[in-house]
């Protein structure tokens, strides 16, 4: 059985009250009545009612008033306010406060009737429009992380696959394509979501400070060190510690972090007793640690314990199909923040958006989305409103003949499965011509099938 519409009448005139419930309830809607505005809220409160009709006029709390502490209830109430003759201008002034409509007494019962019936329809409406956006941006979104481009999809997957496991991760990718954002939803994918994921920037500290911050030490043991200190393996055990910037540990950190991973113990700075510690851990880097094995500055054997799983995530400018839902969901988030009435983009800005390199990543594209609803002086995001270095005329132009070679190149290089030598003829240039070619458009032939 279909479920009634709920609606609250609210009146201090006996007469107006009965009169709604009365031709209301009679056509099929479930009525509750309050005598004032804070009877009215409190009903609000303990039946979550999304439709009301209120009088403009009454002790203590007016229709006006009530309407605007019932949104902070309701964010989606939909109001019609009840005038008297004479009091017309200020009906229409509570439209503008965001009043659905308003009705003159006395009434006329079909009247009341059609306006309630609309108003139904569209308090609907709006909502029907929130659900499917909200079913729009669950499409795009997958622990927080906006994409709909075939390759973070199988990355969502490997997430899936790898989370609920023990098992060591090592995400690889360019600074700013959310590596870290990867490694929160493979902790809030595990059985291991409700325990500590700490984070620490191997970068960050001096190689002097970096054991002592993984393992802890002692009171004592060196100069400053004026209490003992648990370390970040402590502080993380039955959780995750994820460890960003691998590349950057020194050689005798090197040696403790294996020694951790191996026997699952640690031992702080300034002791001699080991202590068992249960640590997920998940690393990331922007370098090429095989490189910097072959050149001597990273242990092999601490590599092979940290690539159980690898998960490679691609620049943006090779996953351009995510652009715009990240930009509309960081258009969101800043214009909230920032109470902005910012609402889009001009079609300028998401051409010029589709078509720049993004050398930054995601987290450029954030930070030039927070610019423009910053700056914005209307509901729309302009050039105007970007950096003038990287949106000036001549440099549109070229980025836009660079980014239909640079597309043209991929799209080739994706039917070729990335065979430089097939791609090279099929494009009619000499190979050499095409690494060229790659290294100027960032295109990294190893993530085109991550």
């Amino acid at each position: 059985m279909k479920k009634k519409t709920k609606l609250l009448v609210v009146d201090d005139e006996d007469i107006v009250r009965e009169s709604l419930d009365d031709w209301l309830s009679s056509v099929g809607y479930d009525v509750l009545t309050a005598t004032c505005g804070e009877e009215a809220l409190q009903i609000i409160k303990r039946k979550k009612v999304k439709i009301m009709i209120a009088d403009l006029i009454m002790p203590g709390m007016n229709g006006i008033e009530l309407m605007k502490e019932a949104r902070t209830i309701v964010p989606t109430m939909s109001t019609v306010i009840i005038t008297a003759h004479g009091t017309i201008q200020t009906a229409i002034a509570a439209i503008r406060e965001g009043a659905y409509d308003y009705i003159e007494k006395p009434f006329c019962p079909e009247k009341v009737e059609l306006l309630v019936r609309n108003l139904v329809e569209h308090h609907n409406l709006v909502e029907e429009n929130i659900t499917l956006r909200r079913k729009i941006e669950d499409r795009f979104s997958f622990e927080g992380i906006i994409a709909k481009s075939p390759k973070m999809m199988k990355i969502f997957e490997l997430i899936k696959t790898v989370a609920p496991t023990g098992a060591t991760v090592l995400i690889t990718g360019e600074s700013g394509t959310g590596k870290e954002v990867i490694a929160r939803a493979i902790h809030s994918q595990s059985q291991r979501r409700n325990k500590p994921f700490i984070v620490t920037s191997c970068a960050a500290l001096p190689e002097t400070l970096l054991e002592s911050e993984l393992f802890g030490y002692e009171k004592g043991s060196f100069t400053g060190a004026v209490e003992r200190r648990k370390g970040k393996f402590e502080a993380a055990d039955k959780g995750t510690l994820f460890l960003d910037e691998i590349g950057e540990i020194d050689a005798n950190t090197q040696v403790h972090l294996l020694r951790a991973l191996e026997a699952k113990k640690i031992t702080r700075i300034g002791s001699n007793e080991e202590m068992e510690v249960d640590v997920r851990i998940i690393v990331a880097t922007n370098r090429d640690l095989r490189a910097m094995i072959d050149q001597g500055t990273f242990r092999e054997d601490l590599y092979y314990r940290l690539n159980v799983v690898t998960i490679s995530l691609p620049p943006l400018r090779n996953r351009r199909e995510d652009i715009l839902p990240m930009a509309e969901h960081f258009l969101k988030k800043y214009a909230k923040e920032n109470n902005s009435s910012v609402r889009g983009f001009s079609p300028e800005v998401v051409q010029f958006m589709l078509d720049y390199h993004w050398r930054g990543n995601v987290r450029e594209l954030e930070n030039m989305v927070e610019r423009g609803v910053i700056l914005a002086k209307d509901k729309t995001i302009t050039l105007a409103e970007f950096p003038q270095e990287l949106t000036g005329p001549a440099l549109t132009e070229a980025r836009t003949l660079e980014a239909l070679e640079r597309n043209h190149i991929l799209s080739v290089l994706e039917e070729t499965g990335g065979n430089i030598a097939r791609t090279a003829k099929i494009l009619g240039i000499h190979r050499m011509t095409l690494y060229n070619k790659l290294k100027k458009y960032g295109i990294n032939v190893n993530t085109l099938g991550a």
